[in-house]
């Protein structure tokens, strides 16, 4: 009898009928059979701590980065930087282009009751302060400390003076 738990070994397996176990019909033959060979696969056993054997197949790892590669692939790079840039310095060009040329528009100031025309807001505070026409305004304390450095000092002007004194002077009325 064969036992079941023990594992087939790789030597063939082979029966011998005999007469003894045979029905009297097989008797007679006397033929011999022989059972399948039967040769077991071995399970393959991890090595834990074995190398991985060495082979001559190209390997799935890239190879070290050398300088030359190095050099070859920031030369890449910095051509691409460039062509991006001449890029951008086109399209820069090519938006200056498209946009429409912007007049100086300054406001020129003409000043109703003396008809003098001043080029702009800035003006009229500035020279009308040097013609030394703002003495009575500058004693008040209107324009501050030092007058002169005042930036804002054509709207100090304007509430002083009155804004129906001064008038602006557009484009179309300078070609008129």
């Amino acid at each position: 009898m064969i036992n079941k738990h023990k594992k087939p070994t790789p030597a063939k397996i082979t029966a011998k009928v005999t007469e003894e176990t045979q029905p009297e019909s097989v008797q007679e033959e006397k033929v011999t059979q022989p059972v399948e060979e039967v040769t077991p696969v071995p399970a393959p056993t991890p090595k834990i701590d074995a190398e991985p054997p060495l082979t001559s197949q190209p390997s799935s790892k890239p190879k070290p980065p050398t300088l030359a590669s190095l050099k070859a692939e920031v030369d890449e790079l910095h051509r691409h930087v460039l062509d991006l840039t001449m890029q951008i310095a086109d399209i820069k060009i090519q938006l200056a282009l498209k946009r429409k040329p912007t007049a100086n528009n300054k406001v020129q100031i003409r000043d109703k009751q003396t008809g003098k025309i001043y080029k702009s807001k800035n003006n009229v505070y500035q020279s009308m302060l040097r013609a030394g026409e703002l003495k009575d305004l500058v004693e008040k304390g209107i324009f501050g400390d030092v007058p002169e450095k005042n930036t804002f000092g054509v709207y100090a002007l304007f509430r002083a003076l009155g804004r129906d004194r001064f008038e602006e002077i557009h484009d179309q009325e300078k070609t008129s």
